[in-house]
């Protein structure tokens, strides 16, 4: 695979955008958000989605350069319409919006509908503990991508409606960000560019039956996904309705519906914020939760075992690896970029040698 060094990728990224007619402030809120997943370790939902993000542009499924439309906002509230625009911009344009509604009102709370991919959740957890507030999200996938199959069943029904909440502390902050799937669905997606094997529990053929072929999920007619929980996969699956409840009601956009096809066009959000300071305060907040996480580290640990980590520490872990050494790209999301560039007329930077 090609190591990559992390802004080498996001000019290579924000190139291959503006050469397809993506405005260059917009190129760059996307270019940075997708390296940031890769160097994160979410390679899911990094680089890989550039040639997705700009099939969808040429082919007008997404527009480059479209306004925010508020549909209502009061007070503490915002409800918006991405009209099709990049997901990254509209989910940010949506964030700044709220933040002075947090600030003044001390909780405050933004629908998305019609809007693109909008990437890694946990980027917005960490946009918003910087903040000092904490946050919850959750998307799905505006009634389309109905991968993810009831506890018993042998066909998709649901997106992979990842959900998120992240919080501030007296030191990094906490990042639970997870699908509601047995693992995102770009990770099956890694391992078919890559030429590699699924874990079993992942994912089911078009009959329905266990695989580890990542490409069984691409079929015609596709296979599908489990919900994360192994034996209590009712429990993953719960969650993944409800968030699909929560996206697709509450933004006016879609839930899952009969007759979609496979591959939807972005995300129906929902962003809940919070201000520490306006409830138990930001000093009691931090004690408390600082406490927490500590007594939880000092957990006594079994054999083997270096350290207890918590959520968000193996994205920083990754990040602070992957930024020194580069960060590798599969084969096959390399190839697809390498053509994309050539058919825009883009240079194609070389790949680097990991630093010493």
């Amino acid at each position: 695979m090609p190591t990559v060094r992390p802004d080498t990728l996001i000019d290579f990224a924000q190139r291959l955008f503006v050469a397809a007619s993506v405005p260059a402030d917009e190129a760059d809120v996307v270019a940075r958000s997708l390296v940031d997943a890769n160097l994160c370790g979410h390679d899911s939902h990094g680089v890989i989605r550039v040639p997705q993000y700009v099939g969808f542009v040429r082919e007008g499924k997404l527009s480059a350069g479209v306004a925010l439309e508020i549909i209502k906002e009061t007070p503490a509230i915002v409800a918006a319409d991405g009209s099709w625009g990049l997901g990254q911009v509209q989910a940010y344009r949506l964030l700044d919006r709220l933040l002075p509604k947090v600030k003044s009102v001390g909780i405050a709370g933004g629908t998305l509908r019609r809007c693109g991919h909008i990437g890694r959740l946990g980027e917005y957890a960490e946009w918003a503990a910087e903040r000092g507030l904490a946050l919850f999200a959750t998307v799905n996938s505006h009634g389309s991508g109905q991968r993810v199959v009831p506890p018993g069943g042998t066909k998709g029904r649901l997106s992979t409606n990842p959900i998120c909440f992240g919080a501030p502390t007296p030191a990094d902050p906490l990042v639970l960000d997870f699908s509601t799937s047995a693992c995102a669905e770009g990770k099956v997606r890694v391992a078919f560019q890559k030429g590699e094997r699924v874990p079993p529990g992942w994912i089911l053929n078009a009959t329905g039956e266990p695989t580890t072929d990542p490409g069984d999920l691409y079929t015609d007619p596709p296979g599908s996904m489990l919900p994360f929980g192994g034996s209590q996969a009712y429990k993953g699956f719960g969650l993944g309705l409800m968030m699909d409840v929560l996206a697709g009601g509450l933004s006016g956009g879609d839930c899952t519906l009969p007759d979609r096809q496979m591959l939807g066009r972005g995300n129906s959000v929902v962003f809940v914020l919070w201000d520490v300071v306006a409830f138990g305060g930001r000093e009691h907040f931090l004690d408390a939760v600082g406490g927490l996480t500590e007594y939880v580290r000092n957990t006594p640990r079994a054999a083997g075992v270096t350290e207890i980590t918590l959520p968000g520490d193996p994205e920083r872990l990754t990040r602070k690896k992957r930024q020194k050494e580069g960060i590798p790209i599969p084969d096959g999301t390399w190839t697809l970029l390498v053509r994309l560039a050539n058919e825009l007329n883009v240079g194609i930077p070389t790949a680097d040698s990991p630093a010493a």
